[in-house]
């Protein structure tokens, strides 16, 4: 089997992760991280109001319980407890990370997508995280947070499932990490798995933009380093974004009438970077109003740098390497990021996920990422992946998620190791009705990240 070695530079960012945690309780993160302590043992928990009983929101099965409350952090959560429940609890980690202050309203959009997991029967708890933003070691600790939230005020479960979908995998892969006691089994669904590297393709895509359309920002306007995503004072909106992208690109106009330089371009970003262009304004608002959040909480500096990229794709990459604008990454922000988000595969529990391979928000080559972390840190046995024909990155459909719970408890209580191939023969038999969903392809297997991201 082929696989890439884990690069210098996280070898590096894992030394200084022992050098940036000072405090007794980030001594005890660490001691976990290195599974030679349970977190809780190390600092005191304060104790957990009870949730209230509230109305459901709208899209739960008929005869759901829940509850909602607000953490000793102040992370708004909801419970859901439905009808006939198998013993099992799913602790939800969502997906984004949502700019801005957290709304309680932010749960019910998860339970509502997410509902699939209540009609299998199984009790589900999520936080909204405390911290809006990029803080994934915070929403790990609220994720825990809401684990003994439902233990103490409302069900002893049977077993405990920690579930991660796109940035929350990366939530559930930190706080699988920090609370290894915590979980049973873990469920990631198109999941950022493979740590900070991840969004390195977001600051090339702002150096290339910038290069071939000059509007962001544009030349009368203050000039900036392209790093740090977006000034902290900029009144740019996300409206303000996709109006420069259409004025260079004309991506609003079929592509037929686009003119031969915005089809030129276009055609650079796709070819360059391996996104289709319907991801082209997305990725900009991740480069640009989340970048930015990124480095305000580094202080200032931006960990991500593109000095060191060699493009490769274009019409004439020699050309296009000369004209890139280039940033160096802050050391400091660097190993701060990398501390917070990344994760060392040190899972003691099953860990199962899946991912649609024509992702276009969080590239399956990250699965590969995740599975030479497990085999390096000696839990390749810990983990079964499968993959989907699908291009969907939120939600693969209703009858993609039951077999994989059911895989997954099977593995956590009889210790049947699940198969790629009899996840995908269950499909059908579970939900015939959605038979046309039940797309896993088993004779996939992702590429290097590194074949999808240019390696700095």
């Amino acid at each position: 089997m082929h696989t890439t070695p884990i690069s210098a530079h996280e070898r590096n960012a894992s030394a200084q992760f022992a050098v940036l945690l000072l405090s007794k309780s980030a001594v005890c993160l660490a001691l976990s991280m290195a599974g030679l302590v349970f977190l809780t043992g190390c600092v005191s928990l304060p104790k957990e109001a009870p949730p209230v009983k509230v109305a459901c929101p709208e899209g739960v099965p008929a005869g759901t319980q829940c509850l909602r409350g607000q953490d000793s952090a102040g992370s708004h959560y909801l419970i859901a407890m439905p009808a006939k429940w198998s013993g099992v609890l799913v602790v939800h980690a969502h997906g984004g990370p949502a700019l801005g202050e957290p709304k309680a309203s932010r749960a019910d959009e998860d339970i509502k997508r997410w509902a699939i997991t209540l009609s299998e029967g199984h009790a589900w708890a999520g936080s909204v995280f405390r911290q809006g933003g990029f803080a994934v070691t915070t929403a790990a600790e609220d994720t825990e947070r809401v684990r003994r939230l439902f233990v103490d005020h409302v069900a002893k479960p049977q077993r405990t499932l920690l579930h991660g979908q796109s940035w929350g995998a990366m939530v559930a892969t930190r706080a699988a990490e920090l609370y290894p006691k915590s979980w049973e089994g873990i469920l990631l669904t198109s999941g950022v798995v493979s740590g900070p590297t991840t969004y390195d393709f977001r600051l090339d895509l702002r150096a290339i933009y910038q290069h071939l359309c000059q509007n962001h920002p544009r030349p009368d306007e203050p000039q900036y380093p392209l790093a740090l995503g977006l000034p902290a004072d900029s009144k740019l909106t996300a409206a303000d974004l996709a109006n420069r992208v259409n004025d260079c690109l004309g991506v609003r106009k079929p592509a037929a009438q686009r003119s031969p330089e915005q089809t030129q371009k276009i055609k650079t970003i796709v070819d360059v970077l391996k996104i289709p262009e319907n991801s082209i304004v997305g990725h900009l608002n991740w480069g640009t109003f989340t970048l930015r959040d990124v480095v305000n909480k580094s202080g200032g500096a931006s960990p991500f740098g593109n000095d060191t990229v060699k493009y490769s794709g274009s019409d004439n990459d020699a050309a296009l390497n000369a004209a890139v604008p280039r940033f160096k990454a802050d050391a400091q922000a660097s190993a701060r990021f990398e501390a917070d988000v990344n994760h060392q595969g040190r899972f003691n529990v099953p860990v199962l996920t899946t991912h649609g391979i024509g992702d276009s928000t969080v590239f399956v080559e990250g699965s590969n990422t995740l599975r030479q972390r497990m085999e390096a840190s000696g839990n390749g046995a810990r983990l079964v992946q499968t993959y989907v024909n699908s291009a969907e990155h939120s939600y693969l459909g209703d009858a993609i998620y039951p077999p994989l719970f059911e895989a997954l408890l099977a593995w956590v209580n009889q210790g049947t190791k699940p198969t790629p191939a009899g996840i995908a023969a269950r499909c059908p038999a579970l939900r015939p009705a959605q038979v046309a969903e039940c797309r896993f392809d088993t004779a996939y297997t992702p590429r290097p990240l590194a074949s999808r991201i240019a390696p700095r």
